[in-house]
């Protein structure tokens, strides 16, 4: 890590510390001049998400709810807060150390009446002090469990490590399995690529058919596996491709309604982490997973939609991230049917059948290609 890098690190670290302090320095003032602590955070509900007209992505709204010591309830979710910022500024930022989620966690077993009941509600913390704060969990030192997904195309990257810098390939000099992305993906730069679009898809195994079958390198194409619901880091390094190498960003799913929605967080942003839409959503990418109409123009094998599927379906046409003719006519068409499709059934017209002619047909529609 060069002088300037390792700068920008020491900056972002002070910052996280001052912030966080503030904070506890706001609980402080709180109590000396007589006013029940608390915090206040915008609703977290898909009725208080509206659409930034300069960004183009959809963000909270004004609904806001109260954290109160009025309550014992309140005054214990306080106390949690305060021993996770005190464990995010000793144990992280003053010692260069991390931990995961789920680490933290375990670590809150030592926190007597503020430990953690599940590591869902741990989570939800520290999304709600990145709201509070304007920072990313990554300032906080805190990282996901699971690996990253990956990426496999013609781009030169190098990325920033404790053990200096790295310089790769991302067709060249990696196996077929990819360059794995990090969960800071801040630490990466572009160096160099020959690419003409991305194409994020939602299954391992269908990356690996497109790699096996040269999509990459007939079209051009960076694939990213966004191995399903994708992590924060993963939306983040398509955003930044999208936008600093100026590269068209299409998104390859399952026809279900679960898919529809890892287009919807690639594209829209996630309705529980739309406080960091403008720093991870891509508005300009567009769908090319398995439509309803592909089902019954293509003839797809297909599965019968189950009751869950349905319910999912029917809340996403109250969904104001689907609200629109597109979306509408796809979704009712499938209710219509009763059908859902995996994007591997096209390997029943053989398995070359995907990447020459389906893709190739949706990209020219799209001007991709």
């Amino acid at each position: 890590m060069n002088e300037t890098e390792k700068s920008n690190k020491e900056i972002r670290d002070s910052l996280s510390k001052t912030t966080l302090k503030k904070l506890i320095q706001d609980f402080y003032e709180q109590f000396e001049s007589e006013t029940i602590p608390h915090i206040t955070l915008p609703s977290r509900t898909k009725k208080n998400i509206e659409l930034n007209t300069d960004s183009d992505v959809w963000v909270y709204g004004d609904n806001e709810s109260m954290r109160s010591a009025k309550t014992v309830k309140g005054a214990t979710q306080l106390l949690k807060t305060s021993h996770v910022v005190e464990l995010l500024m000793k144990g992280h930022l003053d010692q260069n150390k991390s931990s995961t989620l789920r680490e933290l966690y375990y670590i809150s077993e030592n926190w007597d009446v503020a430990k953690f009941n599940e590591q869902a509600e741990s989570d939800r913390l520290i999304e709600d002090l990145e709201i509070i704060t304007g920072l990313q969990r990554e300032d906080f030192h805190v990282r996901p469990e699971e690996n990253g997904a990956t990426l496999y195309g013609p781009i030169k990257i190098k990325e920033l490590t404790k053990r200096g810098d790295r310089t790769m390939h991302c067709q060249d000099e990696v196996g077929e399995a990819g360059y794995q992305i990090p969960y800071n993906v801040e630490t990466i730069k572009f160096v160099e690529h020959d690419a003409k679009f991305i194409i994020a898809i939602e299954t391992g195994g269908m990356q690996d058919r497109l790699i096996e079958n040269g999509f990459d390198e007939k079209f051009d194409a960076i694939l990213v596996h966004l191995k399903g619901q994708p992590a924060r880091s993963t939306r983040r390094i398509i955003k930044r491709m999208n936008e600093e190498l100026k590269l068209p960003v299409v998104v390859f799913t399952d026809g279900d309604p679960w898919s529809f929605r890892i287009y919807a967080s690639v594209a829209y942003g996630a309705i529980k982490s739309a406080h960091l839409s403008e720093f991870m959503a891509t508005p300009a990418a567009k769908f090319i997973g398995v439509q309803a109409s592909d089902i019954v123009e293509y003839q797809l094998s297909t599965d019968k939609l189950n009751d869950q599927d349905i319910k999912a379906l029917e809340s996403e046409l109250t969904d104001p991230r689907f609200d629109t003719p597109y979306w509408k006519d796809q979704i009712n068409l499938m209710l219509k049917i009763g059908k859902k499709a995996e994007q591997q059934a096209f390997a029943g017209k053989g398995l070359d059948y995907v990447t020459d002619k389906y893709l190739p047909e949706r990209l020219t529609e799209m001007g991709v290609i």
